[in-house]
C-alpha cells in the first residue's frame, strides 16, 4: 500500500478550512483544484465552479491531509461524518483488490473506474459506516 490519508469533506467551505489548517501547520498545498479547472465535459454549474474538487496538504512526514467540497444535491456530507480514509494504491490490481474487499457488504458511492484524474478511483461505505477512498493514479 503507498498511501493512507485522512480525507474530508465539506458543504462549501473547504477552501476556508484549508487555508486555516495550512497556517496552523504552516505548510504549502500540493494540489488545489476547483472543480471550475476541470475539463469542459466535466464542468459543474456555474454557482459550484469555485467549489474545491481535490486540495492536499502535508501535515506531517508521512501524512497528507485531504479535502474537497461536495457538488449540490449529493447528500454525501453529513456533519461530523464528513471524512474517509483515501487509499494511494500502487497498482490497479490493488485498487481493485482493496475496493473490492472493504466494499463487500457496504453501500458504494462510485464505482471503481477511470476518471480523467486516475486509472481507477472509488468510493463506498463498509459495512460497518466507515467511508473509504480508493485511488489509484500512477503519474502522481
Amino acid at each position: 500500500m503507498a498511501e493512507v490519508n485522512p480525507y474530508l469533506t465539506f458543504l462549501d467551505n473547504c477552501e476556508e478550512a484549508f487555508n486555516f489548517y495550512k497556517s496552523v501547520f504552516n505548510r504549502e498545498f500540493l494540489t488545489l483544484m476547483h472543480f471550475g479547472d476541470n475539463p469542459a465535459e466535466y464542468q459543474p454549474p456555474a454557482n459550484e465552479s469555485h467549489k474545491v474538487m481535490h486540495v492536499a496538504l502535508p501535515i506531517g512526514k508521512n501524512t497528507i491531509l485531504m479535502g474537497s467540497d461536495t457538488p449540490n444535491g449529493t447528500g454525501i456530507v453529513t456533519v461530523g461524518n464528513n471524512f474517509s480514509v483515501a487509499i494511494q494504491a500502487e497498482s490497479e490490481e490493488e485498487a481493485s483488490h482493496v475496493f473490492n474487499g472493504l466494499s463487500a457488504g457496504g453501500q458504494i458511492t462510485m464505482p471503481l473506474g477511470k476518471t480523467f484524474w486516475a486509472e481507477s478511483f472509488g468510493m463506498f461505505t463498509d459495512k460497518f459506516g466507515i467511508n473509504w477512498i480508493v485511488n489509484f493514479a500512477p503519474n502522481t
